[in-house]
């Protein structure tokens, strides 16, 4: 029930304010440890204590309110912030609605969700970048905590959202060893949630093609929910200079990311709601 609850509070309400949200309190520790990671040692140091800091009042909350028989009120409100996607639909929304106004406007809000440089980016660049966030999020914002609720309960989703946070901001290569074990680490913990998210948005009759796709990309796991969007709306889905998923297919059009947005909706709140089910007959909330 707490993760149906999660999933409603996402639906109405969206994102808590910024000064009772635990991810920017994440973003403070990790902005804080930061000048103090000299190397692979102290950053896989630094990287454990936030994870600590972080897992261990979660794990004693889930323990003390699961048993309470309105516990699950509580678990569902601490739950809702270690996950998002209707943010994450709003904000790809933004960006084509800006696109239709302003290349420029729609780069500065394409910035807001992607790590590449925007400038420069033509209106078939931002729509593609965007429909990539949209689907690499869809499994880093969304499934991945859910799936570490329904397996480990709080705790399970706060470690997997701190770990996504450190990577978002320690994990670049260009940090070299410093960055390196929180990059690894969220790799670690993505390996499962990006291949069923692949598998999910992609029809079944692709998956063949979803493999080799999905290889294409340097990391090792985003490929898998970026090629199965591109295949599910038949559209090409590039980084300029780096690779191309579905290159025989045309760029995205605004009524294709539309339809990508209705897709990663229907995935995300619907396999929420097949988790919610679930572990609420299993008797985990």
């Amino acid at each position: 029930m707490s993760l149906l609850l999660a999933l409603l509070l996402d639906g109405l309400l969206g994102e808590p304010p910024a000064r009772f949200h635990p991810v920017v309190l994440m973003g403070r520790y990790l902005s804080w440890a930061w000048p103090r990671v000299r190397g692979f040692g102290s950053g896989a140091l630094y990287w454990a204590l936030g994870a600590f800091l972080f897992a261990l009042p979660a794990l004693l909350l889930d323990l003390l309110l699961r048993p309470l028989a309105w516990g699950w009120v509580a678990l569902g409100l601490l739950l809702k912030p270690l996950f998002s996607l209707r943010m994450l639909l709003e904000e790809v929304a933004a960006v084509e609605r800006a696109l239709g106004e302003d290349l420029e406007a729609a780069r500065r809000r394409l910035s807001r969700i992607v790590s590449r440089p925007t400038e420069g980016l033509s209106p078939e660049e931002v729509r593609e970048a965007a429909l990539e966030s949209l689907a690499e999020n869809l499994s880093d914002s969304l499934l991945a905590p859910l799936l570490y609720y329904a397996l480990f309960g709080l705790a399970g989703a706060a470690l997997y959202r701190y770990a996504n946070t450190a990577d978002a901001m320690w994990g670049y290569p260009e940090h070299g060893a410093r960055g390196a074990f929180a990059a690894r680490a969220d790799d670690l913990l993505n390996l499962l949630p990006a291949r069923l998210t692949g598998l999910l948005l992609c029809p079944v009759g692709l998956w063949p093609r979803l493999l080799r796709e999905a290889r294409k990309t340097p990391s090792p796991n985003a490929g898998y929910p970026m090629a199965a969007l591109a295949l599910r709306l038949g559209v090409r889905l590039r980084k300029r200079g780096a690779y191309a998923l579905n290159p025989r297919f045309p760029s995205p059009t605004g009524e294709a990311l539309r339809r990508g947005l209705w897709a990663a909706g229907g995935v995300g709140y619907g396999l929420g709601l097949l988790l919610g089910v679930l572990t609420a007959l299993a008797g985990r909330g």
